[in-house]
């Protein structure tokens, strides 16, 4: 490499790493409710590339939101508790799925259809944002 191109690589590659983002999000998804007036439910999976704290998650799809976690009690019973944030570790995956982590959402407004979608925006402790669209499944519909 000549002279000004090796002065000028450097600059590139530092360029297309801040072009990556933080946090990325996979494989979103929204459980509709079986019964109008119910809340449903927001899972996806959540790489970082540094430590996050995931504090919110806001949607057009419901008029409010809750992080929260399922839990086993034993004897086949489940108990739920909300989570005030939910720490990102880097290099490992942090899923929200069904029976685990999840967003609840009330209040869902009539119309939302399986098929359609609607956007999820993730808030962090450090004030980042970010939107990732989520499809719509129905209460009865295999998960995607």
């Amino acid at each position: 490499m000549s002279g000004p191109m090796r002065l000028l690589a450097p600059l590139l590659m530092l360029a297309g790493c801040q072009q990556q983002e933080a946090v990325v999000v996979e494989d979103a998804w929204v459980r509709l409710p079986a019964v109008a007036g119910r809340p449903g439910a927001a899972y996806f999976t959540l790489a970082a590339r540094e430590p996050q704290v995931l504090t919110a998650v806001a949607t057009p799809a419901a008029a409010r939101t809750e992080l929260h976690e399922s839990m086993s009690q034993g004897g086949g019973m489940m108990s739920m508790r909300p989570l005030a944030d939910v720490a990102i570790a880097p290099g490992e995956p942090t899923r929200f799925a069904p029976g685990g982590r999840h967003v609840m959402l009330f209040d869902m407004p009539a119309g939302l259809a399986p098929g359609g979608t609607t956007t999820l925006t993730l808030r962090f402790a450090d004030g980042r944002s970010i939107e990732a669209q989520a499809q719509l499944v129905g209460a009865g519909d295999a998960s995607p």
